[in-house]
């Protein structure tokens, strides 16, 4: 193992750890809010842990002379860099440690797949032929961007269905009138709100960030379709990830319909941002492994 590899090896196994324990301090500070409640230590690990990872990035990318995003290990790497900035980004705005607790599992099983990867998989490689192109940092990044704000928005609509259905069969899951909330330094920190106005925030913020995200993958998409011409020849070849990509797009074009024009909110807006959750995992992750096609040699070694 060269010395390049092993500094990725050894920082993506430290990170993972400091992830680990964030979302233990996310979830002990909301089932245990009285229990030794020191609240901002996961807030301060996930700050770690994304600087960390813009480190590795810019690592790789001044020794490589590439943006790092030619191959599975440097995807999953960007991906959880973005969703790591989004989930600062969203704590300080909401004050609300639940985003942590929704945020940090998902960020830490992203890193444990890092993690246990291959080496082989993990090491920088030359770029093929058709990766040799302003386009890689054009299309890839606005992808991997839309990706992660696209999983968090539709993540929050898959926790607004899961508590809105607890809530509804136990009465005692969270009380309406009750919030829970430490002072810290002069700042509010929630741990817990009245489940109405929970709901309306997580309502709220997750179609905020799939409103900002959803832009991202049609320029994303549009972007690729002009590479693919420039590379193959054809702006479109019904590419399994083409096609994926293409169905992502139209779920959450749906989302975004029947919220403006069919004025759906909560529950039916809910459903359809937790069917995006599924379908990007599919396009990014599942197409890869499943099927063959053009975009396959990116991700995988055969």
């Amino acid at each position: 193992m060269n010395t390049f590899v092993f500094f990725d090896y050894q920082l993506v196994k430290y990170i993972t750890f400091l992830v680990g324990f964030a979302s233990l301090f996310y979830w002990k500070n909301l089932l245990l809010p009285h229990f030794l409640p020191i609240l901002n230590v996961g807030k301060y690990l996930i700050f770690i842990t994304n600087f960390s990872l813009s480190i590795l990035l810019v690592n790789r990318w001044i020794t490589q002379n590439y943006f790092p995003l030619s191959n599975l290990y440097e995807s999953l790497v960007f991906l959880t860099w973005s969703i790591t900035l989004i989930h600062l980004i969203l704590e300080k705005r909401t004050k609300s440690l639940l985003i942590g607790c929704i945020g940090s599992p998902i960020e830490f099983f992203l890193l444990l797949f890092c993690f246990f990867l291959p080496i082989e998989l993990q090491k920088p490689s030359p770029l093929v032929p058709s990766l040799q192109s302003n386009w890689l940092m054009m299309h890839v990044s606005t992808m991997m961007i839309s990706y992660s704000m696209l999983l968090v928005g539709s993540l929050l609509s898959l926790f607004y269905l899961v508590f809105s259905f607890y809530q509804k069969r136990s009465s005692n899951f969270i009380q309406p009138s009750v919030e829970r909330s430490f002072e810290n330094k002069g700042e509010k920190i929630v741990l817990s709100q009245g489940t109405s106005t929970f709901l309306q925030t997580i309502d709220i913020w997750s179609y905020r960030i799939i409103g900002i995200g959803f832009p991202c993958l049609t320029i994303g998409i549009i972007s690729g379709a002009v590479w693919a011409n420039e590379a193959w020849g054809s702006y479109w070849s019904w590419d399994p990830k083409e096609t994926w990509a293409l169905i992502t797009w139209l779920v959450f074009a749906t989302y975004l319909h029947t919220r403006l024009l069919k004025n759906w909110k909560n529950e039916k807006s809910s459903l359809i941002g937790s069917i995006g959750f599924f379908v990007i995992w599919v396009c990014y992750l599942g197409v890869n492994f499943l099927a063959k096609g053009l975009h396959t040699y990116g991700w995988i070694v055969n």
